[in-house]
């Protein structure tokens, strides 16, 4: 079926440039020529007629329409703050800086 030869692998590891054992050539011409005939027995049930999709189930979005709530006031955010300055968060510095 595929046409996976030694000297073809052997040729693929020179474009490569990636030095092969002998050992290796053989395991890689089997593997090539298994992924080669997949691909064939695939391209051969792939017909125009059946479109190409990434997910066997059709997705659809499931986000929710981008609605103003009710708000939480200052006070109620900064309620249960460890530490809190001038309406905000005060948390120690990261960088090593000085405040």
């Amino acid at each position: 079926m595929s046409e996976i030869t030694p000297d073809l692998v052997r040729h693929l590891g020179v474009l490569a440039r990636i030095a092969l054992s002998d050992e290796e050539v053989e395991r890689l011409t089997g593997q090539l020529s298994a992924i080669v005939d997949n691909v064939a027995k695939v391209s051969e049930v792939a017909t125009p007629d059946v479109p190409a999709t990434s997910h066997p189930i059709p997705l659809e979005n499931v986000f929710r329409s981008d609605v103003v709530g009710q708000m939480l006031t200052v006070e109620q955010v900064l309620q249960n703050a460890p530490d809190a300055t001038e309406d905000r968060f005060k948390v120690t510095a990261i960088l090593g800086e000085e405040q």
